[in-house]
């Protein structure tokens, strides 16, 4: 089906625009995928503020010029979504290979993050950064260990000055 110019050049910017607020990109050739699947697919994306695009290869290498996802250009080839993570890097890379054990026809094509192009192989690399919230966790729970620390030690000293008075109070009870 043919697409005017101005309807070309409206999905060049929209992806544009997606590209330059992405953490990351994934790519997966969706041949053989029925269109339910694909739709609970980009629902389950939405909840995960992944953005997910199918545009013709033409028009999504002209997009990515200018950002950091233009090292995708020679991987796209063939139908091929763009699953880009929004907020967190390994947003789209969890729900592609989610969604490619479930279907055997999705295959995964290869992910770009900070202008470096991986093969599909590097998936799991970046599906398994922690979420923000897991990482906001880890940083409470590092900054936290130290307070907690210092906290137990000087709880420490009056217990021990108090099991000291005590030890030499039984003392002296034994030598009287």
């Amino acid at each position: 089906m043919a697409i005017r110019l101005e309807d070309k050049k409206a999905i060049v910017a929209e992806v544009n625009e997606t590209a330059g607020g992405a953490l990351s990109v994934v790519m997966a050739d969706y041949r053989g995928v029925t269109s339910g699947d694909m739709t609970a697919l980009r629902a389950k994306a939405r909840a995960e503020n992944v953005l997910l695009k199918v545009v013709r290869n033409n028009l999504a290498k002209i997009a990515i010029r200018g950002t950091e996802f233009e090292c995708i250009d020679e991987a796209l080839v063939g139908p091929t979504i763009l699953a880009f993570s929004m907020e967190d890097p390994g947003a789209a890379a969890r729900l592609l290979k989610d969604f490619a054990k479930e279907k055997e026809a999705f295959e995964i094509k290869g992910l770009a993050v900070g202008g470096e192009l991986m093969g599909a192989d590097q998936i799991d690399r970046l599906a398994k950064l922690p979420t923000r919230h897991e990482a906001l966790t880890m940083l409470a729970a590092t900054t936290q260990a130290p307070i907690t620390k210092l906290a137990r030690t000087l709880n420490e000293v009056p217990t021990k000055v108090t099991r000291a008075v005590a030890a030499v109070r039984d003392q002296k009870q034994e030598a009287a």
